[in-house]
């Protein structure tokens, strides 16, 4: 099917006119951006009132997060949390649980530390001046102009994957955009297209422009930039922006276990620093060469715990994807070898651990994979509860 044939009215006469080199048409690059988002933009929570603290969470959600999945979470955490002062009150744990499926859980827990920091230092108040912004726990360059620009009105650009790519294609950058020197020239010219006095709506258009039509996949046909579009006019757009090294995804085999005790079921804490900090877990870890997932799980057990347990029964296989390694988790219900022995473990591998009922869980903010399990084997009606 001729894709023009689908282009809403106006598409097919704009990717008909002739090529107009972007370096000398930057007013009308910007006139055109403004213009297509002011009628194609989404309607996002955090767009309604552009208070700071929306613009702030809204965007560490989203590092990493698919706009429908960040959505979601966003209503949540505003229902839990409405405004500074209540998350600067709450305890790590709520915000933790409150966070849970979002992944790369220091993000909210630097969320919490800057909630503190403003009450604490700023009378509640977020900051406008860049430099606090920056100095807030977990703002980095590109956060903090996403909220001076888009909370505050600051001349400064909003560079993510999105608008590396809208650049990198309008202007050809020809190298890898996340290194230099492309990253200095993506960035040069996201600065140099911010127009006056219009920074909010302009960043948000560059990024909606790149989330919407100049995909990795691009729809070219309905672009409102297709006329200065270099990498178009020159046949290259699916190699624009130019890769850099991809990460190597390695599988990960590992092994948990849910072990039980006078109706209740064994978790412990992570160690506030490293991987799933501060989350509770089944204890577990990863299986060594020649080993089975079932010895795994029983040395795992006593090395972390000093419990010695059996395996009473298997809970299948729970996979998982993170940015650089892939999880296949062998899942295993234990009791006790020996039933005598104390129910006090040894720690090695966490700062706190519970005997907690099953409904307890809900409770407790976990790792997503660790989450599967305990709502696969505890998630089931108050009136059919039971123990399986």
């Amino acid at each position: 099917m001729d894709s023009s044939s689908s282009a809403p009215a106006g598409a097919s006469a704009r990717m008909s006119q002739p090529f107009a080199p972007p370096q000398q048409n930057i007013p009308r690059i910007q006139r055109a951006l403004l213009d297509w988002f002011a009628v194609n933009q989404r309607r996002l929570p955090w767009r309604v009132h552009y208070t700071p603290y929306e613009v702030w969470v809204s965007e560490v959600m989203l590092q990493q997060t698919q706009m429908e999945r960040g959505v979601d979470y966003f209503n949540r955490w505003m229902a839990r949390f409405p405004d500074i002062a209540a998350l600067a009150a709450a305890d790590e744990e709520a915000v933790l649980r409150q966070w849970e499926g979002l992944g790369y859980y220091s993000r909210a827990r630097h969320l919490l530390a800057a909630a503190r920091k403003i009450m604490a230092e700023h009378g509640g108040a977020f900051p406008s001046d860049l430099e606090a912004i920056r100095a807030l726990p977990g703002v980095g360059p590109y956060t903090a102009g996403a909220i001076a620009s888009i909370a505050f009105g600051e001349k400064l650009p909003c560079v993510d994957a999105n608008v590396e790519r809208v650049i990198a294609r309008v202007f050809d950058v020809d190298s890898p955009v996340k290194q230099d020197p492309a990253a200095g020239v993506v960035r040069r010219w996201a600065l140099r297209l911010v127009p006056e006095g219009l920074a909010r709506e302009h960043n948000q258009a560059m990024m909606e422009l790149g989330a919407l039509v100049c995909r990795k996949k691009p729809r070219c046909e309905v672009c409102p930039l297709a006329v200065f579009c270099s990498s178009r006019h020159l046949g290259i757009v699916e190699q624009r922006p130019v890769p850099g090294k991809k990460a190597v995804i390695k599988p990960v085999q590992a092994v948990t276990g849910v072990l039980r005790r006078a109706g209740r079921v064994f978790v412990q804490k992570r160690p506030p620093s490293g991987v799933w900090g501060n989350l509770w877990e089944f204890p577990g870890g990863r299986v060594e060469p020649d080993e089975s997932p079932e010895q795994a799980v029983v040395r795992e057990f006593m090395e972390e715990t000093a419990f010695t347990v059996r395996v009473a029964a298997t809970y299948g296989i729970i996979r998982h994807g993170y940015t650089t390694y892939r999880l296949t988790l062998h899942c295993f219900g234990l009791e006790l070898a020996d039933a005598a022995q104390s129910a006090l473990p040894q720690l090695t591998a966490a700062t706190e651990s519970r005997w907690a009922r099953p409904e307890e869980l809900d409770g407790l903010a976990m790792p997503a994979a660790h989450r599967k399990l305990a709502d696969r084997l505890f998630a089931v009606a108050p009136s059919a509860a039971h123990t399986p």
